[in-house]
């Protein structure tokens, strides 16, 4: 089949939302890969000692690497429906992994749906476990219900009980492959929103993987060790969590030890890599993979040890960090980017390159990076956590995360705020705001009891920062935390 593409300078050019649009010629078509937990440094591209992941890294090495790419909520569900809207959890309210998507928001699959695109979802789902039934935007569906299971599962086909046999990863790339196959033929667009199951706990690897990397060791982390002067800098919850099912010493409710665990999560990775071969295989056999903008993304971060941590949730940079790569020869050739890339980025960059006039968003489009021509980006993003009855043992978290620092704010309980340095401390081990723990006869706002002045005036500005971002994104910004004006005389 001929390739349909535009030369990238004729498309670069085009980039004008309507516009492109209104254009009789073939509009890219979109291939929105999404892993479950990879983090963002468990790749043969970002430097792991021993990962092998050849099939990411030819994407990378043809595409954009983003060394800056973040979640804006390190959980399964809120981080999906920030994917799906372009919006922070306080506007989407999706805050636990049980609470089912509003179909009153706009989502970019919907969107694309009305302006012609043909739309499929193939996965993990995970907003409303309790049903795998075809939800709105999609044409095609192929879901199961919550996790779903490694080995030979029940699916829902566009609303058909089927059984599957094998693998997962390899039951959804072959769908993958079906659908891709078939659409290209058409002269409408698609887009394909393709969710893995992998590499979420347990950890079962395909049988071809189960023996990889038997000879290598787990990288330790710094904080992975139990030291009295770090946990003297650290908020209790950190230090009690250590021996909870989230913590090193309790090991996701898996009997076995940290270092099996590791090496399972790495050999379920394989698998992945292997699809994204396969993917890229399918679009070039089908003829379109220079027009197809690929985007492939970790759903959230992992901690591997970091502050004694397993698991995702709070607010450290391996639970925040994930890997985004994104190719599309005819837009835009091989480069690493520094800015600030969010899971609220994926809708409007998809709307975006469709030409759609964007619905208000909390995100922005990619595009811009990808084609160098960012202006006044971002140096700042919220980030937002609530607490779970099912798993207590990581408070509620309104953040701020900068270019240089990075602010953690813990709400219903009393303990200690953190506030790390990044350029000075990447581990996140001095906490800037040790000094000022709050004693019992305090009161508990965190500036108001800095006597400092430079962190004082630090603090204040990280809150004010982190007030506009709530406030212009429909959140309170009571939540920044900040001292009001006439406290001491109302209380």
């Amino acid at each position: 089949m001929q390739e349909r593409s535009m030369t990238r300078r004729a498309f670069a050019g085009s980039l004008t939302g309507a516009a492109l649009c209104g254009q009789t010629r073939r509009r890219p078509d979109i291939v929105f890969i999404l892993a479950d937990d990879h983090r963002f440094d468990i790749l043969g591209c970002q430097g792991h000692p021993w990962v092998k992941t050849p099939h990411l890294d030819a994407l990378a090495a043809g595409g954009v690497l983003f060394e800056n790419a973040f979640v804006t909520s390190s959980l399964c569900s809120p981080s999906r429906a920030s994917i799906l809207t372009g919006q922070y959890m306080h506007t989407h309210l999706v805050r636990d992994n049980f609470s089912p998507l509003p179909n009153s928001l706009p989502t970019f699959p919907a969107l694309l749906q009305k302006a012609g695109y043909r739309t499929g979802f193939l996965g993990k789902w995970h907003m409303g476990g309790d049903s795998d039934a075809p939800r709105p935007g999609f044409h095609e569906w192929f879901s199961f219900e919550g996790q779903g299971v490694y080995y030979d599962g029940e699916c829902n086909s566009n609303g058909r009980r089927v059984k599957t046999k094998g693998y997962i990863t390899d039951v959804l790339t072959e769908q993958a492959e079906q659908f891709i196959a078939r659409e290209a033929k058409a002269e409408t667009p698609f887009c394909l929103y393709f969710s893995h199951k992998a590499v979420h706990s347990p950890f079962e690897p395909a049988p071809r993987h189960k023996d990889l990397y038997a000879n290598e060791r787990m990288p330790r982390p710094e904080t992975l060790w139990a030291r009295d002067e770090w946990y003297e800098q650290w908020p209790e919850w950190v230090k009690r969590r250590r021996a909870t099912r989230h913590g090193v010493d309790g090991g996701i409710g898996q009997m076995a030890p940290l270092e099996d665990l590791y090496k399972a999560y790495c050999r379920s990775l394989a698998a992945i890599d292997e699809s994204v071969g396969r993917v890229r295989a399918a679009l070039a056999q089908a003829g379109v993979l220079d027009n197809t903008l690929i985007l492939y993304m970790g759903d959230n971060g992992y901690l591997w040890g970091e502050h004694g941590l397993i698991d995702k949730r709070a607010m450290y940079e391996a639970s925040i960090r994930v890997p985004m790569i994104a190719h599309c020869p005819s837009l835009f050739g091989p480069a690493r980017k520094k800015e600030f890339a969010l899971n609220i980025d994926v809708a409007p960059t998809f709307l975006d390159l469709a030409g759609l006039t964007l619905p208000k968003m909390a995100g922005r489009s990619l595009l811009p990076v990808l084609t160098g021509r960012a202006s006044n980006w971002r140096r700042e993003f919220l980030y937002e956590y609530e607490w779970e009855r099912d798993f207590p043992y990581t408070p509620t978290i309104y953040g701020l995360r900068t270019e240089r620092y990075s602010l953690m704010q813990y709400y219903g309980l009393w303990d200690l705020d953190e506030l790390y340095d990044l350029e000075r401390d990447p581990q996140q081990i001095k906490n800037l705001l040790a000094p000022y723990r709050m004693r019992s006869l305090e009161r508990g706002r965190t500036a108001m009891r800095i006597t400092d002045p430079a962190m004082k005036q630090l603090v204040d500005g990280l809150q004010a920062r982190m007030a506009k971002l709530l406030e212009e994104t429909g959140g309170d910004p009571r939540y920044a935390g900040r001292e009001i004006p006439g406290a001491k005389a109302a209380l």
